[in-house]
C-alpha cells in the first residue's frame, strides 16, 4: 500500500500548487482534483494494482485523474507537478499557507511588492507597504500581523503539520517493513511524541544488513533528494521538503535507541541525570556502568526505565514536564486505550454536504467496532457546509430509527453539530434543540476576534442547557489556521460549573483541544469526550490518534465519558440535562 501514500501525497501537492496557479481554491480543476483525492483516500485496494479502466470506475476519479494515478505509480512523479514547482517554489507555497493570504493575494504580493516568502511579508508589513494596495489596506495589514504573531507563538512556521508527516512516515515505515532484510521499524522523534508540527521524521530500523536497507530506502519513490548516506544513518528529503532520517541499529540496542531518538531533549536530560546519580551513563547504545563498562540495560525501553527504577512512560508524555516525578510517585494517570472507547459522539454521513459515507454504512461500521452507543452529528442549518434544516433533520431521525431496529447492539443517538455564531448564537430554536439526544456546539467562522469576544461566544454556548459538548475548542487547523485566542481558565471553569463536556477531537488536522488545555481540564475534573469527527467510515480509526493525544495531555480515562458503560453514559447525559432544566 506504499503506492497509495505516494499517490495521495502527489495529489495533495497538485491541489495546493494548482490552487496557486488558478488563483482560486474553487476552480473546476482544483475541485476535480479534490474529489479524486478524497475518493482515492477512501480506496482500500493497492492503487498500483488497478488498471486505468479500474481507476476510472472509482466514483470521483475521472479520466484525467486516473491517468495521473498511473503516471505516479509508474514513475513516482507527475510532470505537471514538477512544472508547477518551478513556478511556485517552497517559500511561495509557505507564504500561501498563512491564514488570510489566499492565492490571489500571493500573486499580488509577488507582482506588486516583490514579496516571495513569509520573511518578505513580515518586512513588508513592518514597512506599512500593504496598506497602499487597493483591496488590502491598513486593516488587512494589521490582521496579517496578528496572524503571523499567533503562528510564530504556536511554533508551526516552517514545520510540517502532523496530518501530513504521520501518514508519510507510516507509508515509509510500511515500505521498509516489507524488505526481507528488516526485522523491525519504529517511528521515533517528535512524531512519536505526537507533537502538532514536525521538523523532521526519525525512523529506526533493526537489520543486520544496513547497506542494503539504505540502498532500498533512497530508492523509494517518495525520496526526492539524498542529503547524506551511510551504513548507520541516511538522511533524505521527501516530497514536500520534509527531511527523513533513517538509522539502522542492532536488535539488542533497540530500546535505548528508541528512547534516545524519541526524546524529548528535556526528558532525556532528566533520564541521564538519573543515570549519573547511580554511576551510570545513558545514550543511544544503552545504559552502562561507568566504572566497569558493563551494559546494564538497552534491549527494550521498559528494561531501561526499570533499571532506572521507573515504570514505562508513554512517548507522548516525555516532555520534561513532571512525568518522571509522577512516575516515581506512582501518580501517572490511568490512560485511555482504544479498547476503552464505548462510542463515538461526533460523526457525519452523506446527509451532511461534506460527508462521504451513507448513514447505513456509518451505523454498520459503528456496530462492527463494538460500540455500545453512537451519535450522528450532521452540520446544522446556520453553517455554509450544507447544514440540515429542521425538516431534513427530522427525516434523518426516521432513517436512524429504522436503522436502530436493524442494529440493536448499538444505541443510536440522534444528534447534531451546532454552529456557534459570532455572538454565541446557536442553530434552531430551544424547543427543537431539546428534542435532540446529543448536541455538540463548535465554532466554524470568525476566528480573528479578540480574546474577550471569542471567550464570550464559547461561554454563551456552554451556558445553553441543550449543549452537551463543546467541539474542537480552539477551531485550529494545524499548520493552516492557528487556534482562537481564548481565556482557557474561564472556559474550563464554566465547563465544570455547567457539566458540559469538552471534546477531544481526534482528527489529525485538529487534535483539539491542545494538550496543555487537556491537562488543565483533567486537573479541574472537566468531563471530556473523545470523538473522531469522521466524514467517512475509514476515519473511525482516528481514535488511535485521539488516544495518543489524550496521553500527551495526561488525560485520565475516568474523565472521558465515552469510556463509560452505556448505562452510566446515558445516565450521566440524562442527569446533566435534568440539572440544566431540559425536560
Amino acid at each position: 500500500m506504499g503506492h497509495n501514500t505516494t499517490v495521495l501525497a502527489v495529489f495533495r501537492e497538485l491541489i495546493e500548487l494548482t490552487t496557486l496557479s488558478e488563483g482560486s481554491p474553487q476552480s473546476f480543476r482544483v475541485r476535480a482534483y479534490e474529489r479524486a483525492a478524497a475518493a482515492l483516500a477512501a480506496e482500500t485496494r493497492d492503487l498500483s494494482t488497478l488498471s486505468l479502466a479500474q481507476l476510472k470506475k472509482i466514483a470521483g476519479v475521472g479520466a484525467s485523474a486516473a491517468a495521473k494515478v498511473r503516471e505516479v505509480v509508474e514513475t513516482g512523479e507527475l510532470n505537471s507537478v514538477a512544472a508547477l514547482r518551478e513556478r511556485f517554489p517552497p517559500d511561495v507555497v509557505a507564504l500561501s499557507r498563512v491564514p488570510g493570504v489566499g492565492p490571489k493575494t500571493v500573486a499580488r504580493l509577488r507582482d506588486e511588492l516583490d514579496v516571495h516568502s513569509i520573511d518578505d511579508l513580515e518586512a513588508a508589513i513592518a514597512a506599512n507597504r500593504l496598506r497602499d494596495l487597493p483591496g488590502l489596506g491598513a486593516k488587512t495589514e494589521e490582521k496579517l500581523s496578528r496572524t503571523l504573531a499567533r503562528v510564530r507563538r504556536a511554533g508551526t512556521m516552517y514545520r510540517a503539520p502532523i496530518a501530513r508527516a504521520l501518514p508519510l512516515a507510516e507509508g515509509l515505515a510500511a515500505a521498509l517493513r516489507a524488505l526481507p532484510e528488516v526485522q523491525r521499524v519504529e517511528i521515533c522523534g517528535s512524531l512519536r511524541r505526537y507533537r502538532e508540527t514536525i521538523g523532521d521524521v526519525d525512523l529506526l530500523v533493526v537489520s543486520e544488513e544496513p547497506l542494503r536497507v539504505m540502498a532500498a530506502f533512497v530508492a523509494l519513490p517518495e525520496v526526492q533528494d539524498v542529503v547524506v548516506m551511510g551504513p548507520s544513518k541516511t538522511s533524505v528529503v521527501v516530497r514536500g521538503d520534509l527531511q527523513v532520517d533513517l538509522r539502522v541499529v542492532e536488535a539488542h540496542q533497540l530500546g535505548a535507541a528508541m528512547m534516545y531518538f524519541t526524546g524529548s531533549k528535556e526528558h532525556n536530560i532528566l533520564l541521564r541525570q538519573r543515570a549519573l546519580a547511580r554511576g551510570w551513563s545513558l545514550n543511544e547504545y544503552g545504559l552502562t556502568d561507568t566504572a566497569t563498562g558493563e551494559l546494564v540495560a538497552c534491549a527494550t525501553e521498559e528494561e531501561v526505565y526499570g533499571a532506572l527504577q521507573l515504570p514505562f512512560i508513554p512517548a507522548p508524555m516525555r516532555q520534561g514536564a513532571g512525568e518522571l516525578d509522577a512516575a516515581e510517585a506512582g501518580e501517572l494517570p490511568d490512560l485511555v486505550a482504544v479498547d476503552d472507547l464505548k462510542g463515538d459522539l461526533h460523526v457525519h454521513s452523506t446527509w451532511s454536504g461534506d460527508g462521504r459515507s451513507p448513514l447505513a454504512d456509518v451505523v454498520a461500521a459503528a456496530e462492527a467496532r463494538g460500540y455500545r452507543y453512537f451519535s450522528l452529528t450532521e452540520h446544522a442549518e446556520d453553517l455554509v457546509m450544507n447544514g440540515l434544516d429542521r425538516e431534513q433533520l427530522l427525516r434523518q431521525r426516521e432513517e436512524l430509527m429504522a436503522l436502530q431496529e436493524q442494529h440493536p447492539g448499538v444505541h443510536l443517538l440522534w444528534g447534531v453539530e451546532l454552529n456557534i455564531g459570532r455572538d454565541g448564537g446557536l442553530d434552531y430554536d430551544p424547543a427543537f434543540r431539546a428534542q435532540l439526544d446529543w448536541v455538540v456546539a463548535a465554532v466554524h467562522s470568525h476566528f480573528d476576534l479578540t480574546q474577550a469576544a471569542q471567550t464570550r461566544r464559547i461561554l454563551a454556548a456552554i451556558a445553553d442547557p441543550h449543549v452537551d459538548a463543546i467541539g474542537h475548542l480552539s477551531g485550529r487547523m494545524i499548520g493552516k489556521r492557528p487556534g482562537m485566542d481564548l481565556d482557557i481558565e474561564e472556559i474550563l471553569q464554566a465547563l465544570v460549573h455547567s457539566g458540559t463536556a469538552l471534546e477531544l477531537n481526534a482528527a489529525l488536522p485538529r487534535l483539539d483541544a491542545a494538550s496543555e488545555v487537556l491537562r488543565r481540564a483533567g486537573e479541574l475534573g472537566v468531563t471530556m469526550v473523545m470523538s473522531t469527527d469522521s466524514h467517512h467510515v475509514r476515519q473511525f480509526d482516528r481514535m488511535r490518534h485521539g488516544v495518543q493525544w489524550a496521553t500527551r495531555g495526561w488525560v485520565d480515562k475516568r474523565h472521558v465519558a465515552n469510556t463509560w458503560p452505556k448505562e452510566r453514559f446515558l445516565g450521566w447525559l440524562r442527569d446533566r440535562r435534568a440539572s440544566a432544566g431540559v425536560a
